[in-house]
């Protein structure tokens, strides 16, 4: 017997009769589930996943809930394993379609209430790390304080233990992190914003009504520029998506201009997991925020 499918028809109290692989996730092992119950669900584990890795996920779906602004898969069932019982994650299952003629605006819309859902801190109130790299959440009071010793310093010790920046980039990248320098940028004193944390179209999906979900979240407390400026580096997202966001939450003079300084995190975080013309976007944005703030 399957330990994750037992675990799950424990948790919801329904036998599996019908199961298949659903692809695309990079690190977890994922599968549909059609219950007994007539239900059907999406299940993911992991053969060894960092300390309280699904709570965390479970964690920040409710905490991305619980601002009533856009829609995430309701939480079913976490464990994070132990005792002969695997870790997993049961979700609500989306029926993927297409998107209609209101989709992108929506959800523009939609992130828009969300990054207005203020919370109490930058960082996590429960500390917990998030992403692949288990970056660092702890409660701070200003986004400059945060991104510096929250983002940019870990992420430049981790380019510097795993060789993915030159030595001179991630120099750069520990200077770029003292706070009163990121706060010359502007914006630096908005208050924080519930923040998906892992915008990209992928994290995203689209339901047969045209409706969007958002998934996956490295969910913490942020500056709202961070999610915009990821949703633009990896494209996915229409222009009727950013131009509703700014019709809700106009952005700041000059939003334009720090759009490299929030692609900073995620742009190194990918030149250490995959090299490549990741080190070079890496490299430029740290190098053009550098000589801004100078």
């Amino acid at each position: 017997m399957d330990p994750l499918r037992e675990a799950v028809e424990a948790a919801l109290g329904s036998a599996v009769r019908t199961s298949w692989v659903v692809r695309g996730g990079d690190v977890a092992q994922s599968f549909g589930y059609d219950l007994a119950d007539d239900r059907r669900v999406f299940a993911k584990t992991h053969p060894n996943p960092p300390p309280g890795f699904f709570t965390t996920e479970a964690n920040g779906l409710r905490w991305l809930d619980a601002a009533d602004a856009v829609r995430v898969p309701a939480v079913l069932a976490v464990s994070d394993g132990g005792r002969g019982t695997p870790p997993f994650l049961v979700l609500e299952w989306i029926e993927v379609g297409s998107p209609g003629p209101s989709t992108e605006a929506d959800l523009g819309r939609a992130l828009a209430r969300l990054h207005r859902a203020t919370p109490p801190c930058f960082g996590r109130e429960d500390r917990r790390t998030t992403g692949s790299r288990g970056l660092p959440n702890e409660p701070s009071s200003t986004w400059a304080e945060f991104y510096g010793a929250q983002r940019l310093l870990p992420l430049a010790r981790l380019a510097h233990d795993s060789a993915a920046l030159s030595e001179g980039a991630i120099a750069s990248l520990e200077q770029l992190a003292d706070a009163e320098r990121l706060a010359r940028f502007g914006a630096a004193d908005e208050p924080p914003a519930r923040l998906h944390g892992d915008l990209w179209a992928g994290n995203r999906l689209v339901d047969q009504q045209g409706r969007s979900w958002l998934i996956d979240p490295a969910a913490h407390g942020g500056h709202r520029a961070f999610d915009l400026a990821m949703m633009r580096l990896f494209g996915g997202f229409g222009d009727d998506c950013h131009t509703a966001y700014a019709e809700v939450h106009p952005l700041a003079d000059g939003w334009g201009d720090r759009v490299p300084l929030h692609q900073i995190a995620p742009l190194v975080v990918h030149a250490i997991k995959f090299g490549g013309g990741y080190v070079g976007a890496a490299e430029a944005a740290i190098a053009r925020c550098t000589r801004a703030s100078a």
